[in-house]
């Protein structure tokens, strides 16, 4: 399997953003958005995981609905903000199953072996036990793309400066190939307006989404590259701001048995 993403970058985005303060309006209405589901389910939960915690106050909230909850995070600080721990989800595993709850939210867009990943976290839910959360869609950042693009035509390079990431249609059969059945897939597209391209990378910096693929561009622009991409994304816009849209993929699936 080739190799995408650079996990070590990939931890020190997460730590820059836990120390400039991260940019929590989107991964909160994911986490807020699965919390309602948890919620509405009306039973139940005793050891839950919390994979993906740039907040340490969702360790709270989720725990008014699982009588325990550990955290986990691929950014060390993030983990040590929440009393957790440091996770590398396509190394981790456990022996048995032990959860009967797994939530992740923002961390799966941004690992090489998705669905190895997911057949882990299908194996450490126990029967019965559910797995929800919330990835970045393939939908994401259509603005972004094009004013890279734009900047990489007028200085004669070409790069990948956005993530691919998987599309909606794609994650229920990985969640049923990993062992879990009843997969849920919503789409949930939230349109954000930004006065410039700086706003909007100022934003995904605090979300520790800016690029982590190990063959990213090694060369900048300069600056009439930067001029191109900033005009590129202002021509998309109206009035002085323009639209930039996020794909949320909300997922849940169930551990069968019981």
């Amino acid at each position: 399997m080739n190799q995408l993403f650079d996990p070590l970058l990939r931890a020190r985005r997460r730590d820059r953003a836990a120390r400039t303060g991260p940019e929590l309006f989107l991964l909160e209405r994911a986490f807020a958005d699965c919390l309602e589901r948890i919620e509405i389910m009306d039973r139940s939960w005793g050891r839950a995981l919390l994979l993906g915690c740039p907040d340490p106050g969702w360790k709270a909230r989720l725990e008014r609905l699982a009588r325990e909850v550990e955290v986990a995070d691929p950014g060390p600080a993030f983990a040590e903000g929440a009393c957790g721990t440091l996770i590398f989800e396509e190394s981790w595993s456990v022996t048995e199953p032990c959860y009967d709850l797994v939530l992740a939210i923002g961390t799966l867009d941004t690992v090489d072996d998705l669905p190895g990943v997911l057949r882990a976290l299908a194996q450490a839910i126990q029967p019965g036990g559910l797995l929800i959360g919330a990835m970045s869609g393939g939908e994401t950042l259509p603005l972004l793309r094009s004013a890279m693009a734009a900047a990489d035509r007028a200085v004669g390079l070409a790069a990948a400066h956005v993530h691919p990431r998987i599309e909606a249609s794609a994650l229920a059969p990985l969640l049923e190939q990993a062992g879990l059945s009843r997969p849920v897939v919503d789409v949930d597209r939230a349109a954000v307006s930004y006065r410039s391209l700086q706003a909007l990378v100022r934003d995904l910096r605090g979300m520790a989404a800016t690029n982590v693929l190990l063959q990213r561009p090694r060369h900048y622009f300069g600056k009439s590259g930067l001029v191109v991409a900033a005009e590129e994304f202002a021509r998309h816009g109206r009035d002085g701001r323009s639209t930039e849209t996020f794909e949320l993929l909300h997922f849940a699936a169930w551990k069968p048995g019981r």
